[in-house]
């Protein structure tokens, strides 16, 4: 970390700063004793900030704003995460046997990828969410988005594969008696880990969106608090005509500014490793 600190861009180091923030506010703020943000009228109603013991006031439904918000950046990074780690998980192991193995395994897996790469992710999002009938939790929701967040990191995965497995390092392995998964993840996996990384910060940053994006429109489970539901719940009860601009606005620009972080930690560390190779 002190290697990657000292080189880092500016960009890289403020995303850093800002995951890390969101991060302590997500997971370890909660932790001091608090009353549960999800249950109705534990506050006077459209408190304003600051009053009634509260930082940021109440919602329309007698919730506390500032917990509310920490419970929601909280699940939807979860969100992320579980996305993350499922789209590139899936997408690199398929992506490597695909390129690795080739002929009848290599057609198949990529008429598999293709398919995926090709159903329009959206309508297919919100007709499973709406079978669902809003009662899906994290992981389900999670699920359902990591279902279109492999296709195309398998497809990179493969075209790098299909370079390296060309390389007399690997014609090595075969003669040494390594078997085609052995060879897989001893030889090939780690020259893909750096673009594994910047592809799970990707992913993240698109499962947020993702799952905003459904809550905005109605579609994200009800009783799950996220960003994009908190935004949705304050939409449902009027907040911007009646200017409760404490209840839309703390979700609205932390959803921006997590945006702008996971960005600039992706473009960061892209242009770090472009440089660390270069050198």
């Amino acid at each position: 970390m002190k290697v990657l600190w000292a080189n880092a861009n500016l960009r890289l180091k403020i995303g850093l700063i800002a995951m890390v923030f969101f991060l302590v506010l997500g997971f370890l703020v909660p932790l001091i004793p608090h009353v549960n943000p999800i249950i109705y009228n534990t506050f006077p109603k459209n408190l304003k900030v600051g009053m009634g013991g509260t930082l940021l006031g109440t919602t329309a439904l007698g919730q506390d704003i500032f917990w509310l918000m920490v419970e929601s950046l909280r699940n939807s990074i979860l969100i992320g995460l579980i996305v993350g780690v499922i789209g590139t998980t899936v997408g690199v192991f398929i992506g490597l046997l695909s390129g690795f193995l080739g002929g009848f395994a290599d057609r198949a897996l990529m008429v598999l990828t293709d398919t995926f790469v090709v159903i329009p992710s959206l309508p297919i999002l919100i007709l499973m969410t709406s079978l669902m009938k809003g009662q899906a939790g994290i992981p389900v929701l999670a699920l359902t988005l990591g279902l279109f967040a492999w296709a195309w990191p398998s497809r990179q995965v493969r075209a790098m594969a299909l370079s390296l497995k060309e390389r007399d390092f690997i014609q090595t392995a075969w003669f040494s008696g390594e078997g085609a998964v052995q060879t897989v993840f001893t030889e090939i996996l780690p020259f893909v880990w750096t673009w594994a990384l910047s592809n799970f910060m990707n992913a993240v940053l698109t499962a947020i969106a993702s799952e905003s994006s459904l809550a905005v429109l109605g579609l994200s489970p009800a009783n799950l608090p996220t960003l994009g539901n908190m935004i949705q719940w304050s939409r449902e009860r009027n907040a911007i005509l009646l200017r409760q601009w404490n209840w839309i606005g703390p979700p609205v620009l932390l959803t921006i500014v997590l945006f702008i972080a996971l960005f600039l930690l992706i473009t960061g560390y892209n242009d770090y490793q472009t440089k660390k190779r270069g050198r």
